[in-house]
């Protein structure tokens, strides 16, 4: 899938984890939800044989004063034994949260920026899923013709990973600026110490939390971030309300990588809707509902946006194409991904923001009034609303001096007036990069960064999109393809009238978003999938900030 598998890779140790599918982690309870334990009383904790009690970790209760009671102080960098105290104090707070036990202890440790971004250049790409997935990302007009999406996903997490969970190891570790003077983010470590329990009762290593397509990705790790992101959220209730809590550092945002907005709120999509979905199942059914989530996680962001299960209509797409274009049977899905509702609503968001396509408003990315108090970005429109399914299929030709490269996109919609809505948009986007429509029914955009020829075809519920860099190739992927002429008719949404450019300027690193790392060899988000790894980027959501 166009997946957000950043191809440099995160640690070694991490990546030989996923990409061999290690079995070593075996627990008695991997992969079934635990019945909730009572809370225990202050009085019951008193030292580390009372582990198996709920809300009490090496003799530290869960509503210790990490100041006052355990004399933890940030100022001057966290001693080894700060460090430990702090996280076992965190511990005890995602059992009361979650109400059950670690089934055992999570090493912290701690490494720097400078070690994090070595061993990350030191994996190897791979340049033909690289070529794949560059198609992916061109067809959701996120990233153009002259960048690569392996680089710039690089450059959205560079400098910006705050620490990750290693199941491999079962290890939590911290990415710092100066191990001298060691400060850590405490909803970080409570972020990982989440991801550290569900790993202990789910083992996120089994194949249900790998997604074969980005959507598929992006939906499961919907349930995974979304059960950690709202385990954060209690977390800062309890801080107002009833805990004494360590304050966020400052300059623990990262080193402040260049971000591509597209990417980053596509990454951002399963923290942003996955709490929501998480806290009305709780509301329902409590934590077991939680359990059976997890037991079988969505496969669509359909299902996280709207909160509600969803079933793909099938998709047929054969191939037909003739003069040397060739499919990737090797990537995906036998050669195709499957983007989804929340990407194709980034995509046009983000064509609207920075490129004054004018599909949405600015405000159409964040939740109205009404919205639920734990979703901070909003990925429904009515231009993407009625997704059903979709198949994207990169192609290249090697035949002749140039490597040259395509696809075929096959999207389905729930009815055919879905299917005009999120055409017309379409065709807002190509007349923002100046697109000529041809008499032969193609769209041709001269130059700049989505440059090529776009042969469009709707019939009732289905829309078919063909991409080639020059327009007769586009009929040499697709030969039978017969362009539909209809013009937009949508007028333009006008609130851009400053783009906001690449990032997310108002974004509080509060929190971590993760990014798992399949692997160079497997399907999915890479960096997102639930897998395992879980990368967190301090640049998170700011789920409190509504602004950019």
């Amino acid at each position: 899938m166009g997946r957000i598998r950043s191809p440099s890779g995160t640690l070694p140790a991490v990546l030989v984890f996923l990409l061999v599918a290690l079995t070593a982690l075996t627990l008695s309870t991997a992969g079934v939800g635990a019945a909730t334990a009572p809370v225990v009383d202050a009085a019951e904790c008193t030292d580390g044989s009372e582990n198996e009690l709920v809300g009490c970790w090496n003799g530290i209760h869960h509503t210790a004063d990490p100041d006052g009671d355990l004399g933890i102080d940030q100022a001057d960098g966290l001693s080894d034994e700060e460090l430990a105290d702090l996280t076992s104090l965190k511990m005890a707070r995602v059992e009361a949260i979650r109400e059950r036990p670690f089934e055992a202890e999570v090493a912290v440790d701690v490494l720097t920026r400078e070690e994090f971004a070595d061993q990350r250049t030191e994996t190897d790409r791979d340049p033909e899923f690289d070529r794949w997935n560059d198609q992916v990302w061109k067809a959701l007009f996120v990233i153009g013709e002259d960048e690569s999406s392996g680089e710039v996903i690089d450059e959205v997490f560079s400098g910006a990973v705050a620490g990750f969970y290693s199941p491999a190891d079962d290890r939590i570790v911290i990415v710092v600026d100066d191990d001298e003077n060691v400060q850590v983010s405490p909803s970080t470590l409570l972020h990982e110490l989440g991801h550290a329990m569900q790993d202990q009762y789910d083992d996120l290593s089994d194949e249900r939390f790998t997604g074969e397509t980005q959507d598929a990705d992006l939906g499961i790790d919907g349930a995974v971030e979304g059960e950690v992101v709202y385990m954060e959220e209690v977390y800062a209730e309890r801080c107002a309300d009833e805990w004494a809590c360590t304050p966020e550092p400052s300059g623990t945002g990262g080193g402040g990588g260049e971000e591509n907005l597209g990417v980053l709120l596509t990454v951002l999509q399963p923290y942003s809707d996955g709490a929501p979905y998480v806290d009305e199942l709780i509301e329902a059914d409590g934590w077991e509902a939680v359990d059976d989530l997890m037991a079988d996680p969505p496969e669509t962001t359909r299902e996280t946006i709207h909160r509600e299960p969803f079933e793909p209509t099938p998709i047929d797409l054969n191939d037909t194409a003739e003069e040397g274009w060739e499919r990737y049977d090797e990537q995906g899905v036998n050669g195709s991904d499957t983007v989804g509702e929340a990407s194709m609503f980034v995509s046009l968001w983000y064509q609207s923001s920075t490129y004054d396509a004018g599909v949405m408003a600015h405000d159409d990315l964040f939740p109205s009034e009404d919205a639920h108090p734990y979703q901070t970005y909003n990925y429904s429109h009515p231009a993407t609303n009625g997704w059903a399914n979709d198949v994207l299929y990169p192609y290249r030709n090697d035949e002749g001096d140039e490597e040259r490269d395509g696809y075929v996109w096959r999207i389905e919609w729930e009815s055919g007036a879905d299917a005009e809505r999120f055409h017309e948009a379409y065709l807002q986007i190509l007349d923002a990069h100046d697109a000529d429509h041809r008499p032969d029914g193609i769209y041709e955009v001269a130059d700049g960064d989505f440059r090529g020829a776009y042969g469009i075809e709707r019939n009732d519920t289905t829309l078919t999109i063909t991409h080639a860099l020059a327009p007769d190739e586009v009929f040499e992927i697709r030969p039978d393809l017969d362009p539909t002429d209809t013009p937009a008719n949508v007028e333009p949404d006008d609130s851009f009238d400053e783009p906001i450019g690449d990032d997310l300027g108002g974004v509080d690193p509060d929190g971590s978003p993760e990014a798992d790392d399949v692997g160079d060899d497997a399907p999915g988000f890479g960096v997102l999938v639930a897998l395992a790894a879980v990368l967190s980027a301090a640049t998170l959501l700011a789920r409190r900030s509504r602004t950019i």
